[in-house]
């Protein structure tokens, strides 16, 4: 063996024996261990530990040689750690309880114990998490999100219908007047923290590290897709009353992205309804028979269709598309036996603003939180945002019962 081979050799042996010692010191707090057990316990850690040494004196014995002994075993170049498996190494030393390097733990605010630790999610890894969000169907990707590095602050934005055209000069000579300043509003956000703990089973950290990133990522996507999708219907629910219409007929819908748009956000609309709202609108026909939503092809991405292109059908009205939510998260109003069925359609992203600390971090433990009774590790998840509504008038909530089918006017004439 080289010097190289020795070394993780020895440092290989090291790790043996720190799991042994954490198998002794779980076995004096648990009653039900025997006294044969312990001494077994103790027996492994005694052969680790020796083994541990051994390998230093051997490790110790080359490096003694010299530079004659290293030119015999030239070393092996050392491949730097990636991004992905630094963090695999944090991930196990997080839910060993073991330290980590400074560097790869970030701050939030103390709990009433004054702790505020946890492991931060690598850029990359949070790359896979957001194309995991995106196939989970969120609605952040409707509305404006700001990422911001600060816990609270305030921004200033204009609105689309606020801003005024230059303006007309009749005379040649006429001075040109200063230029109206933009009508901007302030936004304020304040970021919170959002939570949540799952059970990591002890078999997670023998798994590879392609598969651990996979059961972290799946499980954080999920939850920011739910905690977000929660917190942007809550900032829609706070529209203001002057927003709302009643539906009634195919004509009522007509009048509501005509006229309670603006013509400048017709572009960027989108209908958001739920599978029972949804469910009623599909089957609502004007007076030609069709139906009132229709079927738009799209492609999802720019890859030519001989290599491989896909393409999917999507719902539209008045040539926008419908997005259609659970109505576990939007559901809807009235009672069981006379449902009042949810309908916003306008520009998302002039409405609504998520402001991202994008600051996801991890923290475990194995003895908190019920994991010592149970055996297992709980893992806590801390996402970092606010939503806050902007422009209200570039939404509407629509309600109805029903949808009555255009009335059709045809008129026959004698042959």
């Amino acid at each position: 063996m080289n010097i190289e081979q020795l070394r993780n050799a020895w440092i290989a042996a090291g790790q043996k024996v720190v799991d042994a010692q954490e198998k002794v010191q779980q076995a004096l707090l648990d009653d039900e261990v025997t006294a044969e057990q312990i001494k077994d316990f103790k027996a492994k850690l005694d052969a680790a530990k020796a083994k541990r040494d051994m390998a230093k004196e051997q490790l110790d014995e080359v490096e003694a040689e010299g530079a004659q002994g290293a030119a015999r075993s030239p070393k092996t170049p050392v491949k730097e750690p990636s991004a992905k498996e630094k963090f695999v190494t944090n991930f196990k030393a997080l839910l060993r309880g073991r330290e980590m390097p400074f560097k790869d733990l970030v701050v939030s605010d103390p709990d009433g114990n004054d702790e505020g630790l946890g492991l931060t999610i690598p850029p990359d890894i949070e790359t896979q998490v957001f194309y995991l969000i995106r196939q989970y169907d969120a609605l952040q990707q409707y509305v404006d999100v700001r990422p911001v590095t600060l816990k609270t602050g305030s921004l200033n934005l204009e609105k689309w219908r606020d801003i005024t055209p230059f303006a007309d000069l009749d005379d040649e000579t006429a001075t040109i007047g200063a230029n109206d300043d933009p009508n901007v509003k302030k936004i304020t956000w304040e970021i919170h923290r959002h939570a949540g703990i799952s059970a990591i089973t002890n078999t997670l950290l023998k798994d590879s590290p392609e598969n651990i990133i996979a059961n972290i990522t799946a499980w954080l996507a999920k939850k920011e897709v739910v905690t977000r999708n929660a917190k942007i219907l809550a900032a829609l629910a706070a529209l203001p009353s002057a927003q709302d219409r009643t539906l009634t007929k195919f004509d009522d819908i007509k009048d509501a992205f005509n006229t309670g748009l603006d013509p400048a956000l017709h572009a960027t609309t989108t209908w958001f309804t739920n599978q029972s709202g949804f469910n009623v609108l599909d089957k609502v026909k004007d007076a030609m028979g069709n139906y009132l939503i229709q079927k738009k092809i799209v492609a999802n991405s720019q890859t030519p269709m001989a290599d491989g292109q896909v393409i999917s059908e999507i719902p539209i009205i008045l040539g926008r598309p419908v997005k259609i939510i659970s109505d576990r998260w939007l559901p809807n109003g009235g009672t069981t036996g006379s449902p009042v069925y949810p309908l916003y359609v306008g520009d998302m992203k002039e409405t609504v603003k998520l402001f991202d600390r994008e600051q996801l971090s991890l923290l475990a433990t194995n003895i908190g939180a019920g994991s010592f009774e149970t055996d297992q590790t709980k893992l806590r998840a801390i996402d970092r945002f606010d939503v806050e509504l902007w422009d209200t008038e570039a939404m509407l909530f629509c309600t109805f019962t029903g949808i009555a089918d255009q009335q059709g006017h045809v008129i026959s004439t004698a042959s």
